[in-house]
């Protein structure tokens, strides 16, 4: 087992671990002084390249972004989103997650789960690729959002996939938007980590896609908290240089050569 992963393991029950989203260099960089595990999330369809879903993203393009944040990344787990459709069978879902990790040196790819594909996990397992599980609200399966486990039956199908996911050989595993109570007895209930988003603090860590906190992405659920608004710093800024390119106090002596 990689170093980085029997670390991230480690931490179950001892440090809550945080984790965040990156597309780029500039930001993983950042990321990489305070966080335990960087993903490049899929959601880069929703941010980057405004998609209404993440359906339609290719490997190729997760590939590029991937090689981007690498740069930034020394010692957080780094870890790629398969796309949609990229894991249909064990055969493609190899194929692929060779692919991702041949040419941008991550540690651990991560599928979105449904009862169908416990053999892809398992496949990966016997491949020795690191897998990282994501149950609850899965975006790629799923067309309308919907808090899960709510409900008894709801959450006794929410943990025995938990049990099943762990058992196939994932290190980890993200529950979005799962009950709190849920969430707890999952968490429990696992040797492995989980990592929440919308599913209380009784999760081992936390994910949000860092655009959302940064209030960069024009897209605040409830689980998001706001810790900063880029979009307002942004447009002050781009405002003044407007001004100043229009009244010719931009560029300056000093700004030129």
């Amino acid at each position: 087992m990689k170093a980085k992963i029997k670390s991230f393991l480690n931490k179950k029950k001892k440090k809550k671990l945080v984790c965040l989203t990156s597309y780029s260099k500039s930001t993983s960089q950042i990321l990489d002084r305070y966080c335990d595990l960087v993903l490049v999330g899929d959601s880069l369809a929703n941010v980057l390249y405004g998609m209404k879903n993440t359906h339609r993203l290719n490997i190729e393009t997760m590939i590029n972004h991937t090689k981007s944040v690498s740069l930034g990344v020394k010692k957080s787990l780094l870890v790629v989103d398969m796309p949609k459709d990229s894991y249909k069978n064990p055969k493609l879902a190899i194929k692929n997650a060779k692919k991702i990790l041949k040419e941008t040196h991550c540690d651990a790819i991560k599928i979105e789960n449904n009862f169908n594909n416990l053999n892809i996990v398992k496949a990966f397992k016997k491949s020795k690729i690191n897998v990282m599980g994501h149950i609850g609200y899965t975006p790629q399966f799923k067309k309308k959002f919907k808090v899960e486990g709510k409900t008894k039956s709801e959450q006794k199908k929410l943990i025995r996939q938990a049990l099943e996911i762990e058992k196939a050989g994932a290190f980890s595993i993200v529950l979005e938007c799962v009950s709190k109570s849920t969430a707890k007895k999952i968490t429990n209930l696992l040797k492995i980590p989980t990592i929440g988003i919308g599913s209380s603090k009784s999760c081992d860590g936390q994910i949000l896609v860092t655009d959302d906190l940064l209030g960069a992405s024009g897209f605040y659920p409830k689980f998001v908290k706001k810790y900063a608004n880029l979009e307002k710093i942004i447009d002050n800024a781009i405002k003044e240089f407007s001004k100043d390119v229009k009244s010719s106090k931009f560029p300056k002596n000093e700004n030129s050569f």
